[in-house]
């Protein structure tokens, strides 16, 4: 019964494949970064409302968030959308394909949600990159009583373990004063100065810190003329940590060299975090042993190491969701190694007949460990 249900599933997968991969084009080549996915979610929540599902807009009062239902089961299965491009290079990390295999994965799992006594839900969830789209709407009661909640993620290689760090993002403003940078120096205090001296000493304090923790960042206002002490510079800094645990206590280091700038340069110094901290990821194992058996079965090849698999260590408002509800957050591959996620070359590979073809296997791996975890409750 669970094959043929499978088979039924591609077959479904299948016939949707041109409206999966016009979504996904469409993505692509009309890009919004965080909190400004406004046609985005509508593209997304339409195809799925066109395929007979209840779909109610801007939920937990955030506007380019969605919910999508089908089926009335007892278990609640749902698939994580994601739609904010990255800024200046677009779906530079594939969240066009992401939206298209759960959107995918859930028609065509729809069909048979009721045999399987199955409620089959997608979430359109906003600005992962940075913005913590999950999180607030986890803090919001979006994923109360879920049984289970899945997505799968464009990498250049298919890795079924995701491994991310915990990390913080934070905005940093320096404020000092302007002046004259020729006639007035001595009546300044260099706002830039402050973040170079805080630069300074975070590469210095990368020889104590563990090999897990990475520490890295823009600026993103250095001033305005090179003939004037700049009296403001911004910039926006991530820590990342193995756990939230270990991202607390580096976070007070980095901290430090940040309030050392600003006392070094005779300026004051804010701190903003842009989001709460993104948390490790908490893998369901069993489910996890599906979805790598059902890849393997479509012909995907999973690599457990190597530079090419380091994919699986990017960190995710996904994790936060892994301490509520069970889930698994594999990445797919788009066979494009040493190309990267996060490169402008990555979006080009995330269109075109490899693209296409990952996307219908993520949609059906997807489906079907839906189809396995069903099975399971139903003869439990």
């Amino acid at each position: 019964m669970t094959n043929e249900v499978k088979q039924h599933v591609r077959v479904e997968v299948d016939a949707l494949r041109d409206e999966l991969i016009a979504l996904s084009e469409d993505l692509y080549r009309n890009p919004e970064t965080a909190w400004q996915e406004v046609e985005s979610a509508r593209k997304v929540s339409a195809l799925l409302g066109r395929h007979g599902f209840e779909v109610t807009d801007g939920i937990v009062e955030l506007p380019t968030a969605f919910h999508a239902r089908a089926g009335s089961g007892r278990r609640r299965v749902a698939f994580m959308a994601e739609y904010d491009a990255l800024p200046g290079i677009g779906h530079a990390c594939g969240h066009n394909l992401i939206s298209a295999m759960s959107t995918g994965a859930a028609i065509a799992l729809a069909r048979y949600a009721d045999a399987l006594d199955l409620t089959v839900e997608v979430f359109g969830t906003p600005a992962e990159e940075g913005g913590g789209g999950k999180i607030e709407m986890l803090d919001r009661g979006a994923f109360d009583g879920l049984d289970f909640v899945m997505m799968a993620h464009p990498a250049p290689v298919d890795v079924a373990r995701a491994a991310p760090f915990a990390v913080s993002h934070s905005t940093i403003r320096y404020t000092g004063k302007a002046a004259h940078a020729a006639a007035y120096p001595t009546h300044g205090r260099n706002a830039a100065d402050a973040m170079t001296i805080a630069q300074v000493a975070i590469g210095l304090l990368r020889q104590q810190l563990s090999p897990s923790v990475r520490v890295h960042g823009i600026i993103t206002s250095g001033g305005e003329a090179p003939n004037a002490i700049p009296q403001t510079t911004t910039g926006r800094w991530y820590v990342r940590a193995e756990d939230l645990d270990e991202l607390a206590k580096t976070e007070e280091k980095v901290r430090g060299c940040f309030e050392a700038g600003a006392l070094a340069a005779g300026c004051d110094v804010e701190i903003e975090p842009e989001s709460q901290p993104y948390a490790h990821f908490r893998t369901n194992e069993a489910a996890l042993e599906l979805y790598s058996q059902n890849a393997t079965d479509l012909g995907r090849t999973l690599v457990t190491g190597g530079p090419e698999a380091q994919m699986c260590r990017a960190s995710t408002d996904m994790g936060n969701v892994s301490h509520v509800v069970p889930a698994i957050h594999p990445y797919i591959g788009l066979d494009c190694f040493p190309v990267l996620n996060h490169q402008k070359e990555f979006a080009d590979h995330c269109v075109g007949e490899v693209a296409e073809r990952t996307l219908v296997d993520g949609a059906t791996a997807l489906a079907w460990t839906a189809v396995d975890l069903a099975k399971g409750w139903q003869s439990s």
